[in-house]
């Protein structure tokens, strides 16, 4: 109701003082206010039937709810939940409609907002999910072209310690470069490890993991620490789609058969099951035959990468029409006179930003695509996803 930046009760009040000195009519009164004949009846009403406190706000709430829950109905609800408190709305109809058939029961929907009312059911937080990933797959068509590397699952040894079997591979010979027994999935455990292994082996084109740590994040571009270190290394980051580990086929069927062979069960201590994964590895690629490879062991495919593993990380630079920003400790980036946040996971490392129409811009690092932002509402979205060129089924070995 538009009254006057004033106080709504005073208002009403001054309104019905106006109305009694019979000076003026209801039209005038609906002008001076600025309100309906409707609503000055109204209030006059009110003022008539309980004076002053007739004027006050009142609810608009109906008396009567012709499709509320019954009493009963909902203090049975309760009942259940409070017999079976990790029960959710659904299984608590269905157990209701199957005990208590003569009742009729309501929807999931409406049990859940019983159970919230009554403080029974937790708000879940929203998880955070790692961004999609927009590029197509390289091609598996060559030693070095293409490795994958997960965690195997943890597990625990004999002696009670928790352990996380980290695996590298290579997809096109199938050869383990790195089966290795790590105490966390973390990003400062991980890193010392694909060292290691570059420094052997050299670099690889592509490596291509899951969505998980420390392999990704939920930051823009779902880059991690491990990924950007790859990236200025001139390796391509690929992650599968979450729910689906038959785009990373080969790599988990190997694992089935680590798990067989080397963890189940598992050893006495880790000093034990690491000695095993090794024997597992020197069989795996170097005497067991593979259907895949025509009955031939791994080593007579794989070669080394004439990539070295440089004695510097490479600095990133850009080139061509674009404008470069460096990336703050605290993952933000400062953008016509407003901070915007990039990630954390780049702090220190300069992005690129392309104009790609008039508000448009691409975000990249390196040659990983991050993001489009719109200037108008400064906000920062996928791009589109490309088209993958090969998705990589479970593969006999």
């Amino acid at each position: 109701m538009p009254w006057k930046e004033t106080c709504a009760m005073d208002e009403k009040i001054k309104m019905i003082g106006d109305y009694l000195s019979k000076e003026y009519t209801i039209t005038q009164l609906s002008q001076m206010y600025e309100v309906s004949r409707k609503t000055i009846y109204k209030w006059i009403g009110r003022y008539g039937r309980g004076g002053p406190p007739g004027l006050s706000e009142q609810s608009r709430a109906p008396k009567c709810h012709p499709n509320a829950t019954l009493l009963k109905i909902a203090r049975e609800i309760v009942a259940t939940k409070l017999r079976h408190q990790r029960w959710g709305p659904k299984k608590i109809v269905a157990w209701l409609e199957e005990h208590c058939p003569e009742e009729r029961w309501p929807a999931a929907s409406t049990t859940s907002g019983i159970l919230k009312r009554e403080g029974l059911v937790r708000s879940r937080r929203r998880k955070r999910k790692t961004p999609p990933y927009i590029e197509p797959f390289n091609k598996c068509h060559r030693p070095n072209a293409v490795w994958s590397a997960d965690f195997k699952g943890q597990f625990r040894t004999g002696d009670g310690r928790l352990c996380y079997p980290l695996t590298i591979y290579d997809n096109y010979s199938r050869y383990i470069l790195s089966c290795r027994v790590l105490s966390q999935p973390t990003f400062e455990e991980t890193k010392p490890w694909f060292k290691s292994v570059f420094k052997e082996y050299g670099l690889p084109e592509a490596i291509r993991t899951d969505n998980g740590a420390p392999f990704a994040s939920v930051g823009l571009g779902g880059l991690s620490r491990l990924s950007v270190w790859f990236i200025k290394l001139g390796i391509k980051p690929e992650r599968i789609e979450p729910g689906h580990p038959e785009q990373n086929g080969r790599h988990e069927r190997m694992h089935r058969s680590l798990k067989e062979a080397a963890a189940s069960p598992p050893r006495g201590d880790i000093k034990e099951q690491q000695k095993t994964f090794d024997e597992f590895v020197l069989e795996h690629n170097l005497e067991r035959p593979h259907e895949a490879l025509g009955q031939k062991t791994p080593l007579s495919f794989y070669h080394p990468s004439m990539r070295p593993y440089p004695s510097e990380v490479p600095t990133v630079d850009y080139h061509g029409d674009v404008i470069v920003r460096q990336v703050r400790h605290n993952g933000e980036i400062r953008w016509k006179g407003e901070l915007l946040y990039i990630s954390e996971a780049l702090a220190g490392e300069p992005v690129a930003l392309k104009q790609q129409e008039e508000h448009l811009w691409e975000i990249r690092f390196s040659s990983y695509s991050l993001g489009l932002l719109n200037e108008l509402t400064g906000r920062i979205t996928p791009l589109p996803i490309k088209q993958g060129e090969e998705v990589l089924p479970m593969c006999p070995v």
